[in-house]
Formats: C-alpha cells, sequence, structure tokens
C-alpha cells in the first residue's frame, strides 16, 4: 500500500463537502466517496503501525462503506 499524501487528504475533503453541499447527490455518489474514504483511511493505518485509533477508525469506515455497496 501506498502511504497517503497531503493531496490525496485534501482531495477527499473537499470532495466530502462538495457531495455535502450537493442535495441532488445519488447514492453511488455517496458510496464511491465513502469507499474513497476507507481506502485512505486504512493506508494511513498501514502507515501507522501500533495506532490502535487509527486502525479502529479506518475498520469503521471499512464498515460503513461496505454496507453501502449494492447487494448483488
Amino acid at each position: 500500500m501506498s502511504r497517503p499524501s497531503i493531496a490525496e487528504v485534501s482531495t477527499l475533503i473537499a470532495d466530502l463537502a462538495t457531495l455535502r453541499q450537493n442535495p441532488h447527490r445519488t447514492s453511488a455518489e455517496y458510496a464511491a466517496l465513502m469507499n474513497r474514504k476507507a481506502d485512505l483511511l486504512e493506508r494511513i493505518a498501514a502507515h501507522t503501525p501500533g495506532d490502535t485509533d487509527a486502525a479502529e477508525v479506518a475498520r469503521l469506515a471499512r464498515e460503513r462503506a461496505d454496507s453501502l455497496k449494492p447487494a448483488n
């Protein structure tokens, strides 16, 4: 896993703010953004071994993102 950059974090935060302000957002757009957020948090946790808080936040984000995926 590559180390996340500040630019990636900034882009995600900006995209979260934009999506939050869009009253016409779709559930698919929201789910895709939550998946990106989970991916980023997992990468952060992977690069901070021993940080149980980072690992827990990443786990919860992944759980939430997975819950938003459509059932097949």
